[in-house]
């Protein structure tokens, strides 16, 4: 079974609006551990938006499932992870001030860049995946960089889905075999959701892990946070 991972950005986006502690973020965090989901996702951005370093920090000893750290890794991005230590930090490529993350790593250009990243992370043994577009090129210049997983951006596959399922999910499906041929773990997010995302998990050979965050709190306005999980969790069953 791929693993549920939620991303609670929203809450705390949520939670900023009003300058309070309303909804508690750390609360929603553990509940969703209870209803379900096997991994936490938060993604820190310098502007502290919505995620804020301190949440990163105060949620690490609280969780019991996979704490999932992504950002772009700028100093202090690294510094956080390096001192919470979670189970797995996902290199996201954020220009400052990016409303959401928008495209994957040119892991030809920053192939560098994210090696000695990478190579800091593993020594304090934390896991690694990149993020990237579905281009099986991309795919195979990760590998030399030393990553453990790599996440596939899923955007593209969710705006084609509602008009041509077959077509939309090739690339990703090309992308998958390749980073399976090179013995990457393969992780995916961004826009997936109820409708698209059971077939996307059906055809992606190897898929270990979904981050879901912003569809996910949207349906739990309407169902509760609970059966919400449990909804997602069907679909990857």
């Amino acid at each position: 079974m791929v693993r549920l991972s939620v991303n609670i950005n929203k809450i705390a986006t949520l939670r900023n609006a009003r300058g309070s502690n309303l909804p508690d973020v750390l609360k929603a965090a553990l509940d969703c551990e209870r209803f379900g989901a096997q991994g936490i996702t938060v993604h820190p951005r310098p502007d502290e938006r919505h995620i804020r370093f301190r949440d990163a920090r105060d949620l690490k000893p609280l969780l019991t499932t996979e704490f999932n750290i992504e950002g772009n890794p700028t100093a202090e991005f690294i510094d956080l992870v390096l001192e919470i230590l979670p189970a797995q930090v996902t290199l996201v490529p954020d220009d400052p001030g990016q409303l959401t993350s928008d495209h994957g790593w040119d892991t030809v250009k920053y192939q560098g860049k994210l090696k000695d990243i990478i190579k800091s992370f593993h020594r304090s043994g934390i896991r690694t995946s990149i993020f990237l577009d579905p281009d099986t090129r991309m795919v195979e210049y990760a590998k030399a960089t030393g990553t453990d997983r790599i996440e596939l951006y899923t955007e593209s596959y969710a705006k084609e889905y509602p008009v041509d399922r077959e077509s939309a999910i090739r690339p990703f499906t090309e992308a998958a075999k390749a980073a399976q041929k090179l013995g990457l773990g393969l992780n995916a997010g961004h826009d997936l959701n109820l409708e698209n995302l059971k077939y996307f998990a059906d055809h992606i050979p190897g898929l270990l892990e979904v981050s879901i965050g912003h569809a996910l709190i949207c349906d739990a306005l309407y169902y509760g946070l609970e059966n919400t999980i449990q909804l997602y969790l069907r679909q990857l069953q």
